[in-house]
């Protein structure tokens, strides 16, 4: 059994916390119900998110059971107010700790880098916010990666790499041919309109990147 717990806080983006819930909880009904996905806060409220939509966590800080994945979503909230919110540093710091998996989705890893987890590692982040970021100092901020995977940090670029983050980490907790069928299951096979009127991005040498390579 794998228990995957979202931290939530005012102001976070909507689908940098849905997206992964979606594959984690689509996971688990593969694999018969066998994993556990929470939604865990400061306060059992509900939390006012990014573009308005409130949502209500399952624990709090003080109520949670064990976490063997902590997931952290990016959104203002991320990257400003609560990286100056001890209890919620503090709480993230000792979850970190004890979990087997810590992911970061967007700016969650300006959350990630105030609490500890992401000090001297390797991460990703929205492109927006790349600069600011390593301006932050003791970190390595990865420009060409969609997703990377550092030891047992897992962080993303922008929103929808959440998805694809998430869908490498069940195809590494439970094989690439589970992850293909949580990805059938979602049908998510990105197609944006539009693409072939932008300019052309500088190629990507990979989708994710691992350190150290294996």
């Amino acid at each position: 059994m794998t228990r995957y717990g979202i931290l939530l806080f005012d102001s976070v983006q909507e689908l940098d916390f849905a997206g992964p819930w979606e594959v984690f909880a689509t996971s688990s009904g593969l694999r018969d119900g066998a994993d556990d996905v929470v939604l865990v806060a400061e306060h059992s409220g509900p939390v006012r998110c990014s573009q308005g939509m409130r949502v209500l966590p399952d624990h709090t800080f003080d109520g949670h059971p064990p976490l063997d994945v902590v997931l952290v979503p990016g959104g203002r909230g991320a990257r400003e107010e609560q990286t100056r919110n001890e209890r919620v540093t503090g709480w993230l710091a000792g979850t970190a700790e004890r979990a087997t998996w810590v992911v970061g989705v967007c700016t969650g890893a300006f959350l990630l880098h105030a609490a500890g987890p992401a000090r001297s590692r390797r991460v990703a982040t929205h492109r927006q916010y790349e600069d600011a970021l390593e301006l932050r100092g003791d970190v390595t901020v990865v420009r060409d990666a969609r997703y990377v995977v550092d030891g047992h940090l897992l962080t993303g670029q922008g929103v929808s790499a959440g998805i694809d983050s998430a869908l490498w980490l069940v195809g590494h907790l439970h094989g690439r041919e589970h992850a293909r069928a949580v990805r059938r299951a979602l049908q998510y096979d990105p197609a944006p309109p539009y693409l072939a009127d932008e300019p052309i991005p500088a190629p990507m040498t990979d989708r994710g990147s691992e350190y150290p390579p294996r």
